[in-house]
């Protein structure tokens, strides 16, 4: 089934996950059903953040959420990665019973944990750079990473753990954090571009920083991906790494694509971390057009 061109999001929409949460999504487009599964800090239900979604919905339904603790949703502790597959389950159910999945970095990695979980729900998965560290190429997560973040949020140095995530875990050098705080706010994002969040924003849901580290698990601690490690997956799993990325990124991703049993890792040439959707969306939208229907 193909959709029409008209990618108009729909208004803000609620659906409860099982342990009562409420999950806040819009949806755009119309089609086979991709749910967007946001990186840390990021939100789905943002207007600017929809420079994938956009595109792809000209032929998808495409659902933008926000993941709990962030935005529009709910947060129910205690947290455990579980729930979080069961709002990206509420969301499918929601839409059918069964959707591809995308998601970008630490997303990647709850699509990855969606996928192992739900089984058939989950018909095809789509990956931009899981933030995998499985060598020495770059520090790995320290092990006390998320309580240092819990710490932190708990007693209200809510700008420490933001900067704990981005010094240690995206390895931004100190100073240029300390410029990061004292930033303006950023411009709004023209059409097509993604909109990067202000300090003030981050500081808000530092809280998730902790639900993010969980999700990874042992999987940024600089040892190799083991084995079986996503046993559950049976969708076809295409994995994205950005040619002007940092080496261990575009390892951890072919890495992860090798231990898949329909994994594929395709490279986009000029691209990074912070990639460009014009140049993402056509692999994803040839990507599920094979696998999705």
């Amino acid at each position: 089934m193909t959709g029409t061109a008209d990618a108009t999001r729909t208004e803000l929409q609620y659906v409860t996950s099982k342990d009562g949460t409420s999950i806040a999504y819009r949806t755009s487009g119309s089609g086979p059903v991709v749910v967007m599964v946001a990186g840390a800090l990021g939100t789905g239900t943002a207007p600017a953040d929809a420079a994938i979604g956009a595109p792809l919905a000209t032929d998808h339904t495409v659902v933008d959420y926000d993941r709990r603790g962030r935005g529009n949703s709910g947060d129910t502790e205690p947290y455990a990665v579980a729930r979080e597959v069961e709002d990206i389950e509420a969301l499918i159910d929601a839409h059918g019973g069964r959707a591809a999945v995308f998601g970008f970095s630490s997303g990647a990695g709850l699509a990855l944990a969606a996928a192992d979980a739900l089984g058939a729900k989950v018909g095809a998965v789509a990956l931009y750079e899981p933030p995998f560290i499985i060598d020495d190429s770059r520090p790995p997560l320290p092990a006390d990473y998320v309580q240092s973040i819990r710490d932190f949020v708990a007693a209200g140095h809510r700008g420490q753990a933001v900067a704990l995530f981005m010094t240690e875990a995206v390895g931004i050098p100190a100073e240029y954090v300390d410029a990061m705080k004292n930033a303006p706010a950023p411009p709004a994002a023209e059409e097509g571009e993604i909109q990067p969040p202000s300090w003030a924003d981050m500081e808000k849901i530092a809280h998730t920083l902790a639900y993010d580290g969980l999700v990874m698990g042992d999987t940024m601690s600089g040892k190799p991906l083991p084995a079986g490690l996503w046993s559950g997956v049976r969708a076809p799993v295409l994995v994205v790494g950005g040619g002007e990325s940092e080496a261990f990124m575009r390892a951890g991703a072919e890495s992860a694509a090798g231990l898949l049993a329909g994994g594929e890792y395709r490279e986009l040439p000029g691209q990074s971390h912070q990639f460009d959707p014009a140049a993402l969306t056509p692999v994803l939208r040839e990507f599920l057009a094979a696998h999705t229907g």
